[in-house]
């Protein structure tokens, strides 16, 4: 039997929560549906912007409940060490994913959105209608989708998205620590092949997160390995985990991270957060683009719903339009950063340049973040 709902959303992350608690507010029927069973924790660098607070605030989302850790500055190191240090333009907050997602899936549950747990292995649409079929709960029908499964999912594959043909060359690692770091500040550690983020998070725990070109990570027996031969390379690396104790079993990875280009309406679906675009992790700034991708979707399937816009196809062309603007720049600026920080010539040019111009830094950083959502 197929059961009805206004909108699906695919996906329990950041911006497929933060949309179903928007919309359901708005007193939209919402219907989640999540592969993985809550909490856990997920490869992510848990650096969270400000602009996101008035938002969140908005949505009555009391984030300090979380205990979350206050970070007003950055540093960045190349590859031999030399260091760079800034004040962060806007600020940000340190919290775990376990945490913020379980805080927002609940939150969701309060409220009355319905929390599926299954994998979603086809959608279809047909007739003005959707259909969503699952593996274990049957076939849903909605008259909107929102697509927020993440970074690679094998329902790229079914609607045949291209990037999802193609191998990519990354891979993250990340793991909690203990170990005494500058707590209002998040660092990025460069390393060949690579970089490191590290911020801490609630309950005196520090997130590391880092990305590695496959090839040079492969050479490797293990990874311990990699970090001592190549990490270490880099003095901050080499201090921080010589310092550190592990808290996790053993760190989790995921792989065929992709940064190619993603259109945010496929099929008639609105994809929001890494399903619609990936920003390099070094510009820490993930986290608060997917909840901003959440606002975006959800301000306008409301109007659509409380009769404000006349078409779906009016609908999807104003996303499209709204998410270009909002992250279009932010990507390009990734991956411009990440051109130069993977190169060690113009890392170093780039090191000697900040430290004559240290203006520069902030105005950068600012390029890869938004101002705060109202």
């Amino acid at each position: 039997m197929k059961k009805h709902s206004y909108i699906v959303i695919i996906g329990g992350g950041l911006a497929g929560l933060t949309s179903a608690i928007d919309l359901i507010q708005q007193g939209i029927e919402v219907t989640l549906i999540e592969k993985e069973e809550y909490p856990k924790h997920k490869v992510c660098g848990e650096y969270i912007s400000n602009e996101v607070l008035p938002y969140l605030k908005q949505l009555n989302l009391n984030i300090c409940d979380l205990k979350p850790i206050n970070i007003t500055n950055f540093q960045i190191s190349t590859s031999s060490g030399n260091l760079v240090k800034s004040e962060l333009p806007l600020g940000g907050f340190g919290v775990s994913r376990h945490s913020l997602d379980n805080f927002l899936w609940e939150e969701a549950k309060r409220l009355g959105v319905k929390l599926i747990i299954d994998q979603v292995t086809d959608v279809f649409y047909e007739e003005d209608t959707f259909g969503i079929t699952t593996g274990t709960h049957g076939t849903f029908t909605s008259d909107f989708v929102i697509g927020a499964y993440g970074k690679r999912s094998g329902l790229d594959r079914t609607l045949k998205r291209g990037f999802s043909n193609k191998k990519s060359p990354w891979l993250a690692v990340k793991a909690h620590y203990k170990a005494r770091i500058q707590e209002d500040t998040v660092a990025l550690h460069n390393f060949k092949g690579g970089y490191c983020g590290i911020s801490k998070v609630e309950d005196e725990k520090v997130n590391v997160c880092y990305m590695v070109n496959y090839d040079s990570f492969k050479r490797f027996k293990n990874i311990e390995k990699f970090q001592e031969e190549v990490m270490y390379k880099n003095p901050n690396l080499k201090q921080f985990f010589e310092n550190a104790t592990m808290t996790f079993e053993k760190p989790i990875t995921i792989s065929q991270i992709n940064f190619e280009y993603k259109k945010p309406v496929v099929n008639h679906i609105f994809m929001c957060g890494d399903a619609a675009g990936l920003i390099h992790p070094l510009c820490g700034n993930g986290m608060a683009m997917a909840i901003q991708s959440g606002q975006i979707v959800s301000k306008l399937i409301s109007k659509y719903y409380h009769g404000m816009e006349k078409s779906r196809d009016e609908l999807e062309l104003m996303y499209a339009k709204a998410w270009k603007k909002q992250f279009g720049l932010r990507l390009k600026t990734g991956r411009v950063l990440q051109g130069i920080l993977l190169n060690p010539i113009l890392q170093n040019i780039t090191y000697g340049i900040a430290k004559v111009f240290p203006w520069l830094t902030p105005l950068v950083i600012s390029k890869t973040h938004g101002r705060p959502l109202v």
